[in-house]
């Protein structure tokens, strides 16, 4: 063989050897650019899959809200009602304290009273309940302390007069009681 011969061949080995490589570097660099696309399509998944977890756990949480309102808006929904009725009633109150001096004036007050009661009633079916204030410890979320006064023979911190009743629509209270307090 020749020296040209040897020389082609060693050629053709050396570009058979290089073109192998870069076959070799190819496959690496696909499997490489595969794993890479694989990783990458596996994160968007996973960063999409957290985005759909979020605004799901986002969406219960609106519902759940929405509900709890629809239900306190529900439970509350005679409360204006009653705020606006407050007023007429001890009004009602006011007047049931006259002293009677005649039949007439008996009748009247009698039929006052029931008006007075129904009125109540219907109230009381709605959820209202009259603040208990007489006699009690003061409990600054039920009653207004108008007066303070020290009496003897009566526990300190104790209401002692009501001016003004107080009423509560389920576990709210709407008006609290105007007292007198013992210090």
């Amino acid at each position: 063989m020749s020296e040209k011969d040897m020389t082609k061949e060693t050629l053709e080995d050396i570009a058979s050897e290089q073109a192998s490589e870069a076959v070799d570097k190819e496959v690496v660099q696909e499997d490489l650019t595969e794993e890479a696309t694989t990783e990458n399509w596996e994160a968007k998944a996973e960063e999409a899959e957290n985005r759909y977890l979020r605004l799901r756990a986002d969406f219960d949480n609106y519902r759940r809200r929405i509900q709890m309102e629809g239900e306190t808006k529900e439970k509350y929904r005679a409360q204006s009602l009653i705020s606006n009725i407050l007023p007429a009633l001890d009004n009602f109150e006011r007047a049931l304290n006259i002293e009677v001096s005649d039949d007439q004036t008996g009748s009247l007050l009698k039929g006052m009273q029931m008006v007075h009661s129904s009125l109540l009633e219907a109230l009381k079916g709605e959820g209202l309940e009259v603040i208990e204030a007489v006699e009690q410890s003061f409990d600054p979320h039920l009653h207004q302390a108008v007066i303070q006064v020290s009496e003897e023979g009566v526990e300190s911190n104790t209401v002692i007069e009501e001016f003004q009743k107080g009423y509560r629509l389920k576990d709210r209270v709407i008006r609290p009681s105007m007292v007198k307090v013992n210090e």
